[in-house]
């Protein structure tokens, strides 16, 4: 989990309840003695000063006894207030729960730039923290969301007595996996988000930075990994509006990290949101609600509670929620990630047909018109604000610029654990537009389960830190990341790829015109066609598990 030492964000997070925490060690701790004398009890607030004087407001809330007591430190834009009554699983478990508001909100001094000073200020928290007398100089942060961004933050500048962390629902990439996803503006969490945070302010300097120019960015894809030493706890959701960073943190940080971070990482990944899932209720889906307590007693007290000898991955394979018998709805262990899978092609064809076979047809191909001022609506997937998770899309209605391929009914059920990718082979009449895509699972009574969907702005296709605009007619190809899932498609039922060019409010429309992001108010109808014949195949790459007794996954009964 790698993040720039000089930020440059203007996320959309949300508040997420009950955050869990997550502990990284960025740095050999610093020897700090503290004598075993009585300490302040209770709750008392501090206005705590940062490297540049502004100073921010800090609760501490003590455990009975004698310390010191190691410190669970939570940072967050949201109020301190909110968060003040989860000191009660701390302070019974002797930790010292410490809640700050983030600079520019609500009691704290200085000017609100979201996740702008973060970096900075979480060092000199930690460090603050581990020189108090009520304090055993060790420090885990945990948090969730924008609480799990400014861990992570401060976790990329290595403050020495940051001991671990543990982090849920969030991004590894703000660029990437927050604002441009697909380097399309994701509007419907920014623009919200932002409005709420009474920042929007900053939404043009967004636009100004929609190349991805490493402005936005909370990490630097190649520096800084190998200084992250921190032991690191990464919690997701398969529907969450970041479900992607969490599991790039753990590979990244997992691989490449120095220090306690190598082979110290753990990732849950379950089947949920950023909020309510709607329409399906998956059993024994609940998360573990000790776990953020085991991960710091290991690491800041030294108990031997064997969490370090388990899988240090485990996830949830989704089914069909409705049929008991129905494989999947399970959690799964594993060594590491991605699980053992095959990268399976399966190939649009004619007639809104997908299977495993390249299309021998020479010229097939699907053409619709994309009206940038009647897009698509968003129906589920990871949303913010709007209803979110595995939604029913027959809802969209018959629709001409939204093409549907699917299996014929499965005879046998089919596991996908990994990443999905898509691959059209498309042309437009106008310099730019969205390819959107959706893996959707299709039931035998019709329903149409959303499973994963993204987009790519066709000018981004040769990379997103430059734009090379389309020529008419010309054919290219396109590769849709649609992020991580793990879901068995049962019998009878069919996969299906839904393909088009918008999926509004979740993505800002494309107006077809070429221009820079939101230059005006002009749009253009584009005539877009996919092709999926044998010179130009279009496909989505799965990643089918065929054998559930792969050396590396063991089933896990709960």
């Amino acid at each position: 989990m790698m993040f720039t030492v000089r930020l440059r964000s203007v996320l959309s997070f949300t508040f997420i309840v009950f955050a869990t925490a997550l502990l990284i060690q960025v740095g050999p701790l610093q020897a700090t003695t503290h004598s075993q004398t009585a300490a302040p009890q209770g709750q008392f607030s501090e206005m705590v000063a940062m490297r540049d004087g502004v100073k921010l407001a800090t609760d501490v809330f003590i455990p009975e006894g004698k310390g010191p007591w190691p410190v669970v430190l939570t940072r967050t834009p949201y109020n301190k207030l909110l968060l003040g009554g989860q000191n009660k699983l701390w302070t019974a478990n002797n930790y010292v729960f410490v809640v700050q508001d983030c600079r520019g909100r609500f009691k704290s001094e200085g000017k609100y730039m979201p996740f702008m000073d973060d970096h900075f200020d979480g060092y000199d928290t930690v460090e603050w923290a581990a020189r108090q007398p009520w304090s055993s100089g060790k420090v885990g942060m945990i948090g969730a969301s924008a609480m799990g961004i400014t861990a992570n933050q401060a976790a990329i500048m290595a403050p020495p007595h940051l001991a671990a962390i543990y982090v849920q629902v969030a991004p590894a990439s703000a660029y990437q996996q927050a604002i441009y996803t697909g380097g399309v503006f994701r509007k419907e969490m920014n623009e919200q988000w932002l409005k709420s945070q009474n920042a929007l302010d900053v939404l043009n300097l967004t636009f100004q930075h929609y190349l991805d120019d490493g402005y936005l960015n909370i990490r630097e894809g190649r520096l800084h990994w190998e200084e992250v030493e921190v032991p690191a706890y990464n919690w997701g959701g398969w529907y969450d509006i970041f479900s992607q960073g969490n599991i790039d943190n753990f590979t990244g940080l997992q691989s490449r990290g120095g220090g306690l971070a190598a082979g110290n990482q753990k990732l849950m990944m379950g089947p949920w949101a950023h909020g309510k899932v709607e329409e399906v209720d998956y059993p024994n889906a609940a998360p573990d609600q000790l776990e953020p307590k085991r991960w710091f007693d290991y690491w800041l007290k030294g108990a031997a509670n064997k969490i370090m000898e388990e899988p240090p991955v485990k996830y949830y394979v989704m089914g069909d929620a409705g049929d008991a018998q129905a494989p999947g709805n399970e959690w799964r262990t594993a060594a590491t990630w991605p699980v053992p899978a095959k990268t399976t092609s399966f190939f649009l064809h004619a007639g809104g047909k997908l299977n495993e076979s390249l299309p021998q047809d020479a010229s097939a191909k699907s053409t619709y018109q994309y009206d940038p001022k009647n897009p698509v609506p968003t129906v589920g997937g990871g949303n913010l604000f709007s209803k979110k998770g595995p939604m029913d899309q027959r809802v969209i209605g018959d629709r001409k610029d939204v093409l549907k391929f699917s299996t014929t009914p499965l005879s046998s059920p089919v596991e996908i654990t990994g990443h999905v990718i898509v691959e059209l082979m498309a042309d437009s009449d106008c310099p730019d537009t969205d390819w959107t895509a959706k893996l959707v699972d299709v039931f035998p009574d019709g329903t149409e389960r959303l499973v994963l969907d993204s987009a790519l702005r066709a000018r981004f296709r040769e990379g997103f830190d430059h734009e090379v605009l389309m020529k008419k007619g010309q054919i290219y190809k396109f590769k849709i990341d649609l992020w991580s899932t793990s879901l068995v498609f049962n019998k009878g039922h069919r996969i299906a790829v839904h393909i088009s060019s918008s999926n509004d409010p979740r993505f800002d429309p494309n107006p077809n015109t070429g221009k820079p992001l939101r230059a005006d108010s002009e749009t253009r109808v584009a005539t877009n066609t996919i092709h999926h014949n044998r010179a130009y195949p279009s496909r989505i790459l799965l990643p089918v598990v065929r054998k559930y007794e792969a050396t590396q996954i063991t089933r896990q009964t709960n």
